[in-house]
């Protein structure tokens, strides 16, 4: 994996100036062959930045996160709630704080999942992505994002319509790079194919992938390493399942959490986190970190998308970073821990496409 670290200046004049030393924290990685680099760890504006989180909160966490070295920022059209709603927080923030940093950004967003009502608010036809890609700049208050995804693989429009909208998005200067999120194997090798013939290539993809639901590791990583694509991998905590909040049953039971997620609180996944949990102490890890450092091994994600709803929580995983090797023993032992099907397939089933 390519690092890269780099040094920077402010303007004291500023009425919020970030951190000095923001770029000295980690080295920054490649994805794929493009010339576009990402932090190992970013930050997604799924759920704790739309409406349901007060203003001042979220630009906290935001600032912190810049502060850290976290450049990037992952969106998409429905994040709130409701949807729409994160895309207008951060522009509200690009505006107050972030703007003097534009170039120093990578903005993402997506479109694929319901945004609005009709046959042209869903999945992956031109008129939705354009459309869509059209909102989010307005939401946010942008000429062009960084990065622009197909959310979702589209079973009935044609792989050329939705990989050609992301092409015309690049030629009409409203995304610099490309890519796909929850697409298999098989379609993200069509969908390259497709790209490259069309001149854009697409350049990332963003999976779920955890320690509990590897999926990606029989197939898919090996057709990005061909097609020189890069990951970025979201739910690395599984929805909080690789975290200290779920390792006792009890726990579980007073914490009111949400049915998905105690419906995975099988016997046999709850010895699995417990297990993982031993392992991670020995390394002076929580189970967080270690659910974190080991997708940041050589040969796995390029970038870990997180959520945060606190710079507490930030730092936390933040910490990851201290200790990402992993011997082999190591691996050995979590491949034992984690073998056979937990069941965590909340995005699989439709990246099978």
């Amino acid at each position: 994996m390519e690092y890269e670290r780099f040094s920077s200046t402010v303007d004291s004049h500023r009425p919020w100036v970030a951190a000095a030393d923001r770029y000295e924290h980690f080295g920054y990685r490649r994805v794929g062959s493009s010339g576009l680099l990402l932090p190992p760890i970013s930050l997604g504006l799924w759920w704790n930045f739309g409406d349901n989180r007060t203003f001042d909160s979220q630009r906290e966490i935001l600032r912190h996160a810049f502060d850290n070295g976290i450049n990037h920022f992952d969106l998409a059209n429905n994040y709130g709630p409701p949807a729409g709603s994160a895309e207008e927080n951060f522009g509200r923030m690009l505006r107050g704080d972030f703007r003097p940093y534009r170039d120093e950004l990578i903005i993402s967003s997506k479109a694929g999942w319901d945004m609005w009502a009709g046959p042209f608010g869903t999945f992956g036809s031109r008129k939705y992505l354009m459309s869509s890609a059209d909102a989010s700049l307005r939401r946010m208050g942008l000429d062009y994002v960084d990065i622009f995804y197909s959310h979702r693989f589209d079973p009935k429009t044609p792989l050329e319509e939705t990989i050609g909208a992301l092409d015309t998005l690049v030629r009409q200067g409203k995304a610099l790079y490309v890519g796909i999120s929850s697409y298999s194997s098989e379609r993200t090798a069509q969908a390259a194919a497709i790209a490259k013939d069309l001149g854009t290539p697409l350049v990332i993809h963003q999976p779920s992938y955890n320690m509990l639901n590897p999926w990606v590791e029989h197939g898919l990583l090996q057709t990005l390493e061909q097609e020189q694509m890069g990951s970025i991998a979201f739910t690395p905590l599984a929805q909080g399942l690789l975290t200290d909040k779920y390792l006792g049953r009890n726990e579980v039971e007073r914490s009111g959490g949400r049915r998905s997620l105690e419906d995975q609180l099988t016997e046999e996944n709850l010895k699995k986190i417990q297990a993982l949990d031993a392992l991670a102490q020995t390394r002076g890890q929580s189970l967080a970190q270690l659910a974190i450092a080991w997708l940041l091994r050589d040969g796995a994600a390029t970038s870990v998308l997180i959520g945060a709803s606190s710079t507490v929580q930030l730092d936390e995983n933040l910490g990851a970073l201290q200790n990402t090797e992993f011997s082999a023993a190591e691996l050995s032992e979590i491949s034992s821990i984690t073998q056979g099907d937990a069941g965590i397939d909340w995005w699989k089933t439709s990246a099978i496409g």
